[in-house]
């Protein structure tokens, strides 16, 4: 993981950049405000990709959470809900590919994608278990029992568009982009 100022480059020249140095992938985070509005994720796969926006709401970061646990460097685990379309798969395994495949179970971290009407709720945890009777009192079976500890960020993804290959707006191929006036309807 590493961070570059982006400074007067434009993201294709940056992919260029990551793609010499073997990255796999590219996050640019854009900002109005001072608030992240806007991110784009290239996979950086000898020019494969695919590349998406997504736009950002709702964040909370790590230190305005209710009793939030600290990260540690450990792989965590995922755990992908409702990609179960075509293009919810093609989303679920690029969200995915972001991390390595081999978590590292003695972390207990996991990192939530929730997808619930087009909208993905992205978590970050930690699990805890309780052995028996050793810390809970009230349990008269001796039972195992689990808790869930957020450690954040915690934020909502909306996909706007997605790319085949590597970012280039005038001559990429979109496999889906959002259409807002057929797409943002009512729910009733």
């Amino acid at each position: 993981l590493y961070y570059y100022p982006r400074k007067h480059y434009s993201v294709k020249e940056i992919c260029q950049f990551g793609e010499n140095r073997d990255y796999t992938h590219l996050i640019v985070l854009s900002e109005r405000h001072k608030k992240c509005n806007g991110m784009t994720i290239s996979h950086l796969n000898k020019g494969d990709g695919p590349t998406a926006f997504l736009k950002v709401s709702n964040v909370v970061t790590s230190q305005k959470l209710p009793n939030h646990g600290t990260c540690t460097n450990h792989v965590p685990e995922l755990n992908l809900h409702g990609f179960s379309t075509r293009l919810g798969h093609r989303v679920g395994r690029f969200l995915a590919s972001l991390f390595p495949h081999a978590p590292q179970l003695e972390g207990r971290q996991v990192v939530t994608f929730h997808n619930q009407r087009d909208y993905i709720f992205v978590r970050h945890h930690r699990y805890i278990f309780y052995e028996g009777k050793k810390v809970m009192e009230k349990d008269e079976q001796g039972k195992t029992r689990a808790r869930l500890q957020e450690l954040g960020p915690r934020f909502t993804l909306k996909l706007r568009w997605l790319q085949d290959g590597t970012f280039d707006t005038k001559f990429g191929h979109y496999e889906w982009y959002h259409k807002r006036k057929e797409m943002d309807t009512t729910r009733r």
